[in-house]
């Protein structure tokens, strides 16, 4: 059998926050395993989903609850060149001009690479719309493309 990082993150497509004063397990786990102040679900939890899957496959992985953190984790790709099951995408997040992808400490998302169709870039990520999605976001708040590792490590069996 063979699994890539996107394969398994697709297995978590579905999982959402708790609504209401609950959290959800799973959420709580994948946010706990870099950082013990997090209580609930209700942090921005989108690189800990990576993180998460990262740390299942034994691949890098940023450690951080911080999104921009991935842009110093494997080795920087072309968008054009990005591939479904290799790569992970840093955005930059927020209204109005946001700092460059040479500035970690500000607001990000990181999802895995799922596409591109024209200036739609396709994520699977987690905290998108407060669960793991599938979802589309502008390709021109892309801050830089990471490959975790190489098409001859890419799989796991």
């Amino acid at each position: 059998m063979n699994l890539s990082a996107f394969s398994l993150a697709e297995r978590f497509v579905g999982i959402r926050e708790a609504a209401g004063p609950t959290s959800n397990a799973h959420v709580l786990a994948m946010l706990q395993l870099d950082t013990a102040w997090v209580t609930k679900d209700e942090v921005a939890w989108c690189s800990a989903f990576v993180n998460y899957v990262c740390w299942i496959l034994r691949l890098p992985r940023s450690k951080s609850l911080s999104a921009r953190s991935w842009l110093a984790v494997g080795t920087p790709t072309e968008l054009s060149a990005a591939k479904v099951g290799y790569d992970v995408c840093v955005l930059a997040r927020g209204d109005g001009e946001q700092p460059g992808p040479e500035v970690l400490a500000a607001p990000g998302h990181v999802g895995f690479f799922a596409g591109l169709e024209g200036e739609r870039l396709w994520l699977l990520g987690g905290n998108q719309g407060d669960a793991v999605s599938v979802a589309p976001f502008s390709s021109d708040r892309i801050l830089g493309v990471r490959r975790l590792f190489s098409e001859d490590a890419s799989r796991v069996a």
